[in-house]
């Protein structure tokens, strides 16, 4: 990355580095997406269960990787103070911490998802799919987490083209294995919507292997002498890391947890029902990889310029970050509205259930825009370093204000299942309020604390 000075180098920066980010989000949520989508082609059963499991999985997959991208922070602070050295040392402790984290979700998930499945009163059949396809996908955990630290390095080193290709040799492979998998094709088993969590496990590996040749093989990834030199686990590196990664994991946590545990609340309605709706969920989380591109590209570019000192810079980028999301997220409401039943017909081909999925997505245009708000700015957050106070306020708004507020409307009012729904806008609209909030307090204090310097 380079000094930029005008606005225009800004975007030009910002947009060098959020465009290969995004079509990076986009193809790895693909992924979710046709597990989803080609699971409902084999049957409503399979769509509930690929759907509950997927439910489950994300919160989890998303909250421990971002634990895991805590490396960004620091390789992009690194680079900024021309400390290029000791980038490898950090990322191989992030390996260390990759692997641990990978051990501990299995050994939990061996003994919690059973009576988790079995608190939701399934049907028999949603249950025994929802099972096998996490079982399945657990195959694929320790190199989808390591590659999440080794692309968080890739990306922090503004390399994210490098990351985008890995990703798109990912797609492909992955819904050429759902196809021959799920549906039995070219003579393969035809294990419905089980064959997706084992086509995703093998994809974790694909992506994980040509993450390792790039770093190993590559320029400029070369001179940094990635893996070329072993590292003990050390245990004051792995604080570092824990400091910065645990609350940017919890806030991710929080906010994608909560839509989980509507599933779970959700149990109690038709299989019909929570196909529709985590239908809707899945195109929502789609849509949602443009706010969270941002927010990625945020926290490398504000954490590489407040490491060099260039505050002003720093400030003018998180504007720009949230300012552009906030603006996409006008054009995504326009799809959802618009083209509701045309992604309705995506996820099933029957009617009935098309029309449910078609009134989930009315809803999710409403918190889809809080989300343009709030990701990007936590990514600003995390670039200034700035992340115990998201985590606090994620919580508050997602868990004691927007989960409870659903929780009454979906069981006292006549709303439903859609009661759930605007809990969760309200949770989200107050969260993205808060989170913005203490950013300007954060560049405030850091004006302050810095006046007399480079701004």
């Amino acid at each position: 990355m380079r000094q930029t000075y005008s606005l225009k180098q800004k975007t030009a920066q910002f947009l060098h580095i959020l465009f290969p980010i995004l079509v990076t989000q986009i193809a790895l949520s693909a992924i979710s997406f046709f597990d989803t989508n080609m699971s409902g082609k084999f049957g409503t059963a399979d769509l509930a269960g690929v759907a509950i499991g997927i439910s489950l999985w994300i919160p989890i997959q998303t909250g421990l990787s971002g634990i895991l991208m805590g490396i960004t922070p620091i390789v992009s602070h690194l680079l900024g103070s021309r400390r290029d050295k000791e980038v490898a040392y950090q990322v191989v402790q992030g390996i260390w911490l990759s692997l641990l984290v990978s051990i501990s979700v299995l050994l939990l998930g061996s003994i919690f998802l059973s009576p988790i499945l079995d608190f939701m009163s399934l049907e028999a059949e949603v249950r025994s799919i929802a099972f096998r396809f996490l079982s399945a996908i657990s195959f694929g955990i320790i190199p989808l987490f390591g590659y999440t630290v080794l692309r968080s390095c890739i990306d922090a080193l503004g390399q994210t083209r490098v990351s985008m290709f890995i990703t798109l040799i990912a797609l492909p492979v992955n819904v050429g294995l759902n196809y021959l998998l799920i549906f039995g094709n070219l003579g393969f088993p035809r294990l419905g919507g089980v064959g997706a969590g084992v086509a995703s496990a093998i994809t974790y590996w694909v992506i994980f292997g040509i993450a390792l040749l790039f770093i190993y093989r590559a320029e400029p990834f070369v001179n940094l002498r990635l893996f070329r030199d072993f590292h003990r686990l050390s245990l004051r590196s792995l604080k570092e890391l824990l400091t910065i990664g645990i609350p940017i994991g919890f806030s991710i946590f929080f906010e994608t947890a909560v839509f989980s545990a509507v599933t779970l609340l959700m149990s109690r309605f038709d299989t019909m029902t929570i196909a529709a709706h985590q239908a809707a969920i899945n195109f929502a989380s789609t849509l949602y990889m443009i706010p969270l591109s941002i927010c990625i590209s945020l926290t490398i570019l504000v954490g590489f310029e407040t490491g060099s000192g260039r505050l002003k810079d720093a400030r003018q980028y998180g504007w720009l970050g949230i300012g552009s999301a906030a603006v996409l997220s006008l054009a995504t409401a326009l799809v959802l509205f618009y083209g509701g039943n045309q992604v309705a017909g995506l996820y099933s081909d029957e009617p009935e259930v098309i029309n449910l999925i078609q009134h989930f997505l009315i809803y999710a245009i409403f918190f889809q825009i809080s989300d343009a708000i709030a990701t990007p700015t936590q990514g600003v957050l995390r670039g200034y370093k700035d992340v115990n106070p998201a985590f606090i306020i994620c919580f508050v708004a997602y868990w004691i204000i927007g989960l409870p507020t659903g929780y009454v409307l979906a069981t006292y009012t006549d709303m439903g299942a859609y009661g759930y729904w605007v809990g969760l806008i309200t949770g989200l609209a107050i969260g993205a309020i808060l989170l913005l909030s203490r950013l300007i307090i954060v560049q405030r204090n850091y004006a302050a604390k810095h006046a007399g310097t480079q701004q």
